[in-house]
């Protein structure tokens, strides 16, 4: 049975390896890629991402109403204010045709410095194919499935390395040669990595659009754990979030409902269209003044409304998430609804240390290089891992391990668990399950 046992975990550890390989190879360098995304932002476009007129910072309206100027019959939608003195602002635009872009603008005198579009800068390709593949919602299927396994990938890993009285579990054997050597750097990178690579997977997890989006955000939602409750009485008609009208936000908030833009009482049912929906210089200047009122000056982003039920939604992201702050506001600057991270729920506050410590942004460098490490881990993994099935493989053949026999019940409780954790990795087995199943059927009613 132990025997048994041995060989059916190797086997998953080899078809879990073959599988997840390519896709943790793309998550590992664009992952490591995009913990330097501000670095290599600032070496490739310094001359948008600095303001050359100083520290100086106009409001946003100002900024927009440049923006407008230069882009007359583009549509300006959100703006990410400076973080700091001496950056610039950045201006999200959308054109009539073709794909939107970011405008950066000299927050000092309201000079415009450039564009570009994200999807077509490094960061952008790599923030892009490390969540979805440039996909869309497959790819980003694909993912989630990919580190499901991964998770497989490393406890059958661990099972095998085990050292069951042998010894040497965590000494590198220098006598070793050939695919022994291989397999040595293989087992103990994977030892000595392991515990930090499940961290990267568990933290990634509920920004994934099964996981995350449809299984750990509405639970944590439900259990009050999630958005903070009080969020739910502000709610508008529309069932439109923060995410929908910024296109991104903090994991926390991204099903929280968005308050409707005309408050109640303020001739809700007697108002012009354009006083329910302004979004002219001077309401975008008005909200700017309500939100440094309210100790937001700088480093907000900041959604302009795209309709007449939307209101002014601005959030801060620092490096660590005890800094965020949300505050929706109406067109004359009044605020509806001002949370933080203090108001969030126990998972929503675990998500958002995660994440933060997911992106190198905590510990600020030290956090980036722990975090490089683990990806430069998880291609060693991938190489050595690939070069023993290579080497071990025989000339024409597949080389995967044989298939003992295991009982059933056995799978189906795996299978079950997997379900219940890790819902697309419980599909997927079944799915292989019932596969390998109707192999064997065929295999032993058909000539042999």
């Amino acid at each position: 049975m132990a025997a048994n046992g041995y060989a059916t975990v190797w086997r998953w550890h080899f078809h879990a390896g073959l599988f997840t390989a390519p896709f943790l190879l793309i998550l590992s360098i664009t992952g490591a890629i995009y913990l330097f995304n501000d670095e290599l932002n600032d070496w490739i476009y310094p001359q948008l991402r600095f303001a050359p007129s100083g520290d100086t910072i106009r409001p946003a309206g100002d900024l927009v109403a440049s923006v407008r100027e230069q882009y007359p019959h583009a549509t300006v939608t959100r703006i990410d204010m400076p973080v700091e003195p001496g950056r610039s602002a950045m201006v999200f635009v959308t054109p009539e045709q073709g794909e939107p872009f970011r405008v950066f603008v000299d927050p000092g005198n309201g000079a415009v410095l450039g564009d570009f579009i994200y999807a077509r800068t490094l960061v952008g390709f790599a923030d892009r194919m490390h969540g979805s593949l440039l996909l869309g919602k497959g790819g980003d299927a694909v993912v989630e499935l990919a580190a499901s396994w991964a998770l497989i990938l490393i406890a059958t890993g661990l099972y095998l390395w085990w050292p069951r009285g042998r010894g040497g579990g965590f000494r590198f054997n220098r006598r070793r040669r050939g695919r022994a050597r291989w397999r040595e750097l293989h087992r103990l990178t994977g030892v000595y990595a392991a515990l930090l690579i499940v961290f990267l997977i568990i933290t990634g997890l509920p920004w994934a659009s099964f996981w995350g989006d449809r299984v750990l955000t509405p639970v944590s939602n439900a259990l009050g754990m999630g958005y903070p409750p009080q969020l739910r009485h502000h709610g508008g008609d529309s069932g439109k979030t923060l995410l929908d009208t910024l296109g991104e936000a903090p994991w926390a908030l991204r099903q929280a409902p968005l308050p409707a833009g005309p408050e109640p009482g303020h001739d809700h049912h007697h108002h012009t269209a354009g006083a329910a929906f302004d979004t002219s210089v001077a309401a975008i200047n008005r909200v700017h003044r309500a939100l440094a009122a309210n100790g937001l000056p700088l480093a907000y982003r900041l959604s302009i409304p795209a309709e007449a039920d939307e209101p002014y939604s601005a959030y801060t992201y620092p490096a660590r998430p005890q800094g965020q702050r949300t505050l929706h506001l109406d067109s004359k600057g009044r605020v509806l609804v001002d949370t933080g991270f203090a108001e969030y729920g126990a998972i929503a506050k675990a998500v958002e240390y995660g994440v933060a410590l997911h992106m190198g942004n905590y510990f600020g460098r030290a956090n980036q290089v722990v975090m490089l490490l683990a990806c430069v881990a998880i291609v060693a993994l991938v190489i050595t891992g690939l070069t023993m099935w290579w080497r071990r493989r025989p000339a024409g053949g597949f080389g995967a391990p044989a298939a003992p026999p295991v009982r059933p019940c056995t799978l189906m409780t795996g299978a079950a668990v997997l379900l219940l954790v890790l819902p697309l990795a419980g599909i997927s087995l079944l799915l292989v399950l019932t596969a390998e199943a109707l192999r064997r059927r065929l295999a032993g009613v058909g000539p042999r």
